[in-house]
């Protein structure tokens, strides 16, 4: 199973399409590694840059919509190969979201209230965050505040995520 812990990624804004996650210019390529250095290098977003902002970090916390656009596989990978294995978000595109528990990897939709006052408590910070698959609970700590936000998942998409992703599930099961 994957890590669900480091350094937050805060991508404030709605509808950051699979175009913007990993360019098609890029599909063309066969491992994950080759896409890589081109995670969000399209994104449009006042004060972001792949280049620097993306370094270090294991969660993304965005608005709704999330992973919008076309129905690839490349935009999870993309995140995966970068260590961010968890998007935390008010809203997913349907097959976005089912691809990142195909991967292994976390999708956990929020209220969009709860995903506002994470924006404003820790705007210009770097917060720690855990998230704990058993307890369905997010960890977020930055400057001595700490809070705990219990998150809800399938039991389905748990299985995948504890299996590594849809293959190894599928391998162990069947």
């Amino acid at each position: 199973m994957k890590t669900f812990k480091g350094k937050v990624l805060f991508l404030d804004r709605s509808d950051i399409n699979t175009d913007e996650i990993i360019p098609a210019r890029y599909l063309t390529e066969i491992t994950k590694e080759a896409l890589k250095p081109y995670l969000l290098e399209d994104l449009e977003l006042e004060g972001f840059s792949a280049e620097n902002d993306i370094k270090d970090k294991s969660v993304i916390i965005s608005r709704d919509n999330f992973g919008c656009g076309s129905s690839r596989e490349h935009a999870p990978w993309a995140l995966e190969v970068n260590g961010l294995n968890a998007v935390i978000a008010s809203g997913f595109a349907r097959i976005f979201r089912q691809n990142m528990f195909n991967c292994g990897m976390l999708a956990i939709e929020l209220d969009e209230k709860i995903i506002d006052d994470l924006f404003k408590k820790y705007a210009g910070k770097i917060p720690d965050i855990e998230i704990d698959i058993e307890k369905s609970e997010i960890i977020i700590s930055a400057d001595g505040m700490t809070e705990r936000i219990q998150f809800n998942i399938s039991e389905y998409d748990k299985v995948l995520v504890k299996s590594n992703g849809w293959v190894e599930y599928a391998d162990s099961s069947y």
